[in-house]
């Protein structure tokens, strides 16, 4: 069977009924496995070689996180700090060279609505442009960019919505197996109808 593997970055996924709900969804599903980053290093060592063995051992790989303040949180990116940095440039023919052509998926949970996310919007760059960066990661480690699950209005979902969305990135996650890639249309994996 795959596998596909879910990088929970978030300091406290407890306090996320979004994040949580996501990561219990996908859990439940055959071939998945969560990881949370910040459970499994609250004191921020990272095991580099558990996380290149984790990584090596996946046939997708999912990204999931808050928008906090217009990024990634910062457990992401001491985890790429230290596990891609050493995969990429210190150990690239025995590791990176072997993660290339894996599909990345980013699924990223927002407070706000996803009309403040453009140029006439309170935040005035689109998400596309907030996860700039990591689509640059992923094309620098030879990476399959794919489509973002986006979810807005985390943290004013009520429990139905919540469950929707939770459904809905479930879904997503189970087509991806399935089909080894999600489909192309971005707007697709957009949830911005809930509440």
């Amino acid at each position: 069977m795959s596998k596909t593997l879910i990088l929970l970055f978030h300091s406290g996924p407890n306090r996320s009924r979004a994040n949580a709900a996501l990561a219990a969804a996908a859990a439940s599903l055959p071939g998945v496995e969560v990881a949370d980053i910040h459970a499994l290093y609250p004191d921020g060592r990272i095991d580099i070689d558990r996380e290149v063995a984790r990584l090596l051992s996946a046939d997708r790989i999912v990204f999931q996180f808050p928008i906090q303040w217009y990024s990634a949180p910062p457990v992401l990116k001491a985890w790429e700090n230290a596990v891609l940095t050493r995969m990429y440039y210190l150990a690239y023919e025995t590791e990176g060279r072997l993660l290339e052509g894996r599909p990345l998926l980013v699924a990223a949970t927002a407070g706000n609505v996803p009309e403040a996310y453009g140029p006439g919007g309170a935040n005035a760059f689109t998400m596309a442009e907030l996860l700039r960066p990591l689509e640059a990661t992923a094309r620098r480690c030879g990476l399959l960019w794919q489509a973002p699950f986006l979810l807005f209005r985390a943290d004013r979902l009520d429990d139905l919505a919540l469950h929707g969305a939770a459904r809905d990135y479930a879904a997503l996650l189970e087509e991806w197996r399935r089909a080894g890639e999600p489909a192309e249309d971005p707007r697709r994996y957009l949830v911005e109808a809930w509440g």
